[in-house]
């Protein structure tokens, strides 16, 4: 890979479980989301893909997602989904659990959080 970035679509860094079945095979395997974009996702699994192979993956609040695998490395593995997502809903606790509370928080799993403002502090 190069240090040049060409991807068009923001994401975050991230790590979520979520199943995924290969289109010809009803077997549900267990991935690890990396990184996860409104317009796919890296995934990583010991699980033989293939660019091009079809995709089904359940995520998280999103529900099943269809795609297919762009590229392959080693036990990592991209998938271009065939429409856009919204991710953040991915970041989200779990709907049901708090499903209806129409509250809204910022999410600091997958990033640190904002550095405090040295006004505030109490010196020592």
């Amino acid at each position: 890979m190069t240090g040049v970035d060409t991807r068009s679509v923001a994401r975050d860094s991230l790590f979520l479980l979520a199943d995924l079945k290969l289109e010809e095979s009803d077997e549900t395997h267990r991935v690890r989301v990396r990184n996860l974009s409104d317009g796919g996702m890296m995934g990583e699994a010991s699980l033989q893909v293939r660019r091009g192979n079809r995709v089904r993956v359940a995520l998280r609040n999103i529900g099943e997602v269809q795609g297919s695998v762009a590229w392959v490395q080693d036990d990592r593995f991209g998938v271009a989904f065939d429409s856009e997502i919204d991710s953040q809903r991915a970041r989200r606790p779990a709907e049901g659990d708090d499903a209806g509370s129409g509250e809204s928080f910022t999410s600091y799993a997958h990033r640190a959080p904002r550095r405090p403002d040295p006004k505030t502090l109490r010196k020592v």
